[in-house]
């Protein structure tokens, strides 16, 4: 696959899953990194080297901390750290080296496995909610701003067919825009109107939530970077270079936490759709 994913990020997040281990084995009564090793029959060099994100450590010695500090109730959080770690920050030059259709098919298997989603966009509408054209306008600039092979129209089927979810009764989506979004032109205006006309159509199906965050809202929570949680699984994350995954549960819950804030100032249903139609008349 290439180089290693952001390796700096890599050796951060192992140094601080290294410190909470440290803080666990300290909170447990063992004062020095040697006392616990002799507990869980370790050389003192091999605890060592994982609290100072030296080395991974494996499930088991996970376990060990978890055991003989008495916090077994934060093993399943360990384990979901460690295994995040290598996964947790992709450059875009890797994922987008070949294009954007690998990248769109590789989330085929996350989106049919998840029954609930929650999306929060501050400046564009989700890719589940956007029309081809709208599609094709953002893919062409990431396309042109990276210096990555063209398969726009492959790239943007594969995202159209992601969307057959979104016809699922069985599945629940919760999606999160700042009126910004609707205002953003992609594609022109006619594209534009096309966008927002199918937005207006999305917004009535039983299974969608739609909440427009309005620009006049006074703010309990700035707006962030866009964020996707699929269950309570795993949330990804979008930044200028990088995506992000995290799925330790305490940092999915705090993503969901973080959702639930402009949940409450959003406006749903009849006024979700006011927002929309006014932008819409706007285009003219």
């Amino acid at each position: 696959m290439g180089s290693p994913p952001s390796s700096s990020a890599v050796r951060e997040a192992r140094v601080a899953l290294g410190g909470r281990l440290r803080e666990i084995r300290k909170a447990g009564g063992f004062k020095t990194a040697r006392a616990f090793a002799v507990c869980a029959g370790w050389s003192e060099s091999k605890a060592s080297r994982i609290e100072n994100g030296v080395t991974r450590p494996s499930e088991e010695d996970l376990r060990q901390y978890a055991e003989l500090c008495r916090v077994p109730q934060v093993y399943s959080d360990l384990v979901a750290t460690a295994q995040n770690i290598e996964e947790m920050y992709v450059e875009w030059r890797r994922l987008h080296r070949d294009g954007l259709r690998p990248i769109q098919e590789a989330h085929v298997p996350l989106y049919a496995r998840t029954r609930h989603f929650r999306v929060y966009e501050p400046g564009v509408i989700p890719g589940l909610l956007q029309t081809p054209a709208y599609a094709r306008s953002i893919m062409g600039r990431i396309i042109g701003f990276w210096g990555i092979p063209d398969d726009t129209e492959s790239a943007v089927a594969v995202r159209m067919g992601r969307q057959h979810v979104l016809r699922d009764a069985g599945r629940r989506f919760g999606f999160l825009m700042e009126e910004a979004a609707l205002r953003s032109r992609f594609g022109g205006a006619e594209a534009m109107a096309d966008q927002l006309a199918h937005l207006l159509t999305v917004s009535v199906l039983q299974q969608v939530s739609l909440g427009i965050v309005p620009m006049t809202a006074d703010r309990t929570m700035w707006p962030l970077e866009g964020f996707w949680i699929y269950d309570d699984e795993q949330v990804v994350i979008e930044l200028a270079t990088a995506q992000v995954t995290v799925k330790q549960p305490s940092e999915v819950a705090t993503y969901a936490r973080m959702f639930s804030e402009p949940a409450r100032i959003a406006v749903h249903g009849k006024a979700a759709r006011a927002l929309i139609t006014e932008a819409l008349n706007a285009l003219a």
